[in-house]
This record gives C-alpha cells, structure tokens and sequence, in this order.
C-alpha cells in the first residue's frame, strides 16, 4: 500500500473528481495530473494551484501554468495538489463611477480597461490628471525602475504608488501598458473645482439654519 501511495498525488478542492492519481512511468505534469482528476469546476483564472512537497507549498495562478509551460512541472509521488478558487479583483474608489472590489473577470487586465470596468470617470468631478494606482512591488521591480528609491529600504515587498495623467495623451498609451495586479488599489482623485464645490456646500448647509431663524424671527415683529 505504502508504495503504491509513494506513486500517487492527492488531488483535492476544485476538481471534479478529487482523490489520488496514480502517476505514469513517464511521469506526469499538473496539468495532466489535474485532468485526470476529471478537471477544475472553477473558471481558470479564478483558481490558484498549491502544491505541496514535503514541509513546502508554494501557490501560483492556474492561467500562469496554462499560459507558461515551464510552470507546468513535473510532479512527484507524494505531492499534494490542491486547487482553490481565488478570484483575482481589484478596489475602485474616489471619482470612479464604481466605487467597489471588482473581479478581473479575464486572464489580463490593464489599467484602461480597469478604469472601464470601474465606470469610467465620474464628468465634473474626476481629475484626469490625478489616476493613482496603489500597490505592493517587489524591490526587483522598484529596483528596475529606480535604483536608487529610498523605499527600497522596506525589503522584499515595497509600496508604490503609480500616477497616470490622462490629459496627455502618452498618459493614455501608458494607461493600457499597465497591467492590473491581484489586491491593486485604483484611486481616482477630485477635480480641484469639485472640491471648491464641497467647500460651498458644507458653508450652505451650515448657514441655512441660521438664514430661517432670522426669517422666522423677523416674522415674529
């Protein structure tokens, strides 16, 4: 028993047949593995692939294995695959038409069609000028892009903060280069006349009380 199971991987979460796979002579990718297993239930890019070795399991995107075939490794007696549905979003909020997390729905996605998905920005009161994206970079990636940012300092994950003006029109081209990650944060700031507007209105409400009991007072001569 113990050697058959040494030649078996446990396939479990979202497939339609979980249990154990034998694997061939040959061997067997995860991709050949998870389609003995009867296949996902879950829309491909909505499910991640743990995998589990000994003490070690590492997690990555089905569509990056489907995409990538050097993701598609070998597997080895004992491992245990285990599939679960993790929907890739991301937050829209300030002067969006949608304020909300909102699922990728699609392999990719870039910051224009993000932007799209999020409604658009809102007439009158978005600054095209002020487009942020929020997210967490790895300090390779910051290291590309500016070697010597003191925000390297925070190790391996470093916050960063992307602005795209879309009154240029490179802001545009740069806008559908981005690629959207998993847990960005889309930012879309006030336009500064709105903000004047907010200033108005906050003054209008707290004056018009005491504009009545003048009214109502004088009523009473």
């Amino acid at each position: 028993m113990s050697k058959q199971i040494s030649n078996t991987v446990a396939v479990t979460g979202e497939v339609a047949s979980g249990g154990r796979i034998p694997l061939s002579n040959k061997g067997d990718r995860v991709l050949e593995v998870i389609a003995a297993a009867g296949g996902i239930r879950a829309p491909v890019n909505e499910t991640e692939v743990r995998l589990t070795r000994g003490p070690r399991t590492l997690a990555v995107p089905m569509i990056t294995i489907v995409n990538n075939p050097n993701e598609n490794i070998y597997l080895r007696g004992g491992d245990t695959l285990t599939l679960v549905r993790n929907p890739r979003t991301f937050i829209a909020a300030g002067a969006t038409g949608r304020n909300a997390e909102i699922p990728f729905e699609a392999d990719a996605m870039n910051l224009a069609q993000a932007l799209a998905k999020a409604g658009g920005l809102l007439d009158f009161r978005a600054d095209p000028e002020g487009v942020f994206l929020y997210r967490f970079e790895s300090a390779e990636t910051l290291r590309r892009i500016k070697p010597d940012s003191p925000l390297l300092a925070y190790g391996r994950q470093v916050p960063v903060i992307y602005r795209v003006n879309l009154r240029d029109p490179n802001g545009l081209f740069v806008a559908q280069g981005l690629r959207m990650q998993r847990g960005d944060i889309l930012y879309v700031s006030n336009a500064p006349l709105t903000d004047v507007q907010k200033a108005f209105s906050i003054f209008q409400s707290l004056a018009s009380p005491a504009v009545q009991g003048v009214s109502i007072a004088s009523g009473y001569r």
